[in-house]
């Protein structure tokens, strides 16, 4: 039996080869949007274990995440400098590190944080921590040498965004890979980012009304005027200032500091975690575990996931009936040689056995192949969009693609069974008089 069976796909190989690719390709969306979706949660969440705690103005929880942990630039409501004077002096705090933003090279985001957030992200793998307002510490998929410059552009060169020439950086050092968007990202003083756009926290103690809306690092829009107008007390370019390369570092976290879009916090003990989260989410202020907000955004994800899903299954079921509509006019086409095998003794099981077996083999053969290519189209995908997020998205089989292979086989089995049925019930008189 599996000789002829054999024999018979080698005559019909053009036609197999269609089932093939028809049952690969239907079969290879579904597994790409399942596997696509299940990277995109295990980066993401991968990425945000890393910060325990996140700080910020009052606003969006969902954009305060976006920005300080996967860096997607939107300008952010200010906090006053005095919440991270606060945060520095809390028993409860083992670390809190301002972030500040707005500015980039080469597309690449320019972070303002403070030697603490450095060390701790993932460590050397070469070179070292800036030390002064002109070094600059790389992530690792910067693709940036050990003593470059970098020259900071407001916004990006997408935006028409000014270079600023009050200040070039050195990179010092390189950090280890994290997976996570700040891979991609170039780590500098916020002592410098303050004085390049004019701001310092002497200034800040003395007009906090005004400088700490004007005061985040990031150089928005939303801040201009105010910008303007403290910086043109520096060198009369508007919102620029000046910074000395050379200059060493002053990370007392005083409440003089300027305004800033978010504040990474380490807590001591889980304990400290939900007390700060509490007290901090009163007043002008919003503090965020950052899963807690993914799992919101997971929801949304899962929503999207089930119109895709439906959309795949959908494909799966056209094909279907296109496969049985192809293989009944098959059938009726090899009735003669279903006739002579019924005149040469051959059994109806046999009959039944052979057309259920070819095309049984042909859609699982095309089962497995579109796993294959959708695990590639995943691969594909993810690896495009690390690229551009730096964020790593791990495309893996779980126990759940086992499930559903064998649900796509068993409707396999059942979907053969409809020729074969066809051939069983064939009269081999009325087969050759055909």
């Amino acid at each position: 039996m599996i000789r002829f069976i054999l024999s018979d796909l080698r005559r019909l190989w053009a036609g197999s080869l269609v089932v093939v690719l028809l049952v690969a390709l239907a079969t290879a969306l579904g597994v790409c949007v399942v596997l696509q979706e299940r990277a995109l949660r295990l980066g993401s969440a991968r990425a945000a274990d890393k910060f325990d705690l996140v700080i910020g103005a009052g606003g969006s929880e969902t954009q305060l995440v976006l920005s300080s942990i996967f860096l997607q630039p939107s300008p952010l409501p200010l906090m006053p400098g005095e919440v991270l004077g606060k945060l520095a002096a809390d028993p409860r705090v083992d670390w809190a590190a301002p972030i500040g933003f707005g500015d980039s090279f080469s597309g690449y985001p320019i972070i303002g944080t403070t030697i603490m957030l450095t060390q701790n992200l993932s460590g050397l793998a070469e070179g070292k921590i800036f030390a002064r307002e002109g070094e600059a510490v790389i992530g690792a998929a910067v693709k940036l040498s050990l003593g470059g410059e970098i020259k900071p552009m407001h916004g990006s060169l997408e935006e028409g965004g000014e270079t600023h020439t009050e200040l070039v950086y050195h990179i010092a050092g390189r950090l280890r890979p994290t997976g996570t968007a700040w891979d991609r990202a170039i780590l500098v003083p916020i002592q410098a980012v303050w004085h390049i756009h004019g701001l310092e926290a002497e200034e800040h103690e003395e007009d906090s009304g005004h400088e700490h809306e004007a005061a985040s690092g990031t150089d928005s829009v939303e801040h201009g005027h105010e910008h303007e107008k403290a910086g043109a007390d520096h060198d009369g370019h508007g919102h620029h200032g000046k910074a000395d390369p050379d200059a060493a570092l002053d990370e007392t976290l005083t409440a003089g500091a300027p305004g800033l879009p978010a504040i990474l916090v380490k807590p001591k003990t889980i304990a400290d975690a939900y007390k700060l989260r509490q007290e901090y989410r009163s007043g002008n202020t919003v503090a965020v575990f950052p899963g807690e907000v993914l799992t919101n955004l997971y929801a949304t994800l899962g929503d999207a996931k089930q119109i895709l899903v439906a959309v795949a299954s959908g494909a799966q079921a056209l094909v279907a009936a296109s496969l049985v509509l192809v293989t009944v006019i098959h059938i009726g086409q090899r009735r003669r040689q279903i006739g002579a095998l019924r005149a040469f003794g051959a059994p109806r099981g046999a009959i039944f056995g052979i057309v259920w077996l070819e095309f049984f083999f042909l859609v699982a053969v095309g089962i497995a192949l579109g796993f294959a290519l959708g695990y590639v189209a995943a691969l594909i995908l993810s690896g495009m969009f690390s690229q551009t997020s730096g964020v790593a998205m791990p495309v893996v089989f779980t126990r759940e693609d086992a499930g559903l292979a064998a649900v796509l086989l068993a409707f396999a089995a059942i979907l053969a069974a409809l020729p074969a049925v066809l051939a069983y019930r064939q009269s081999p008189a009325q087969a050759l008089r055909a």
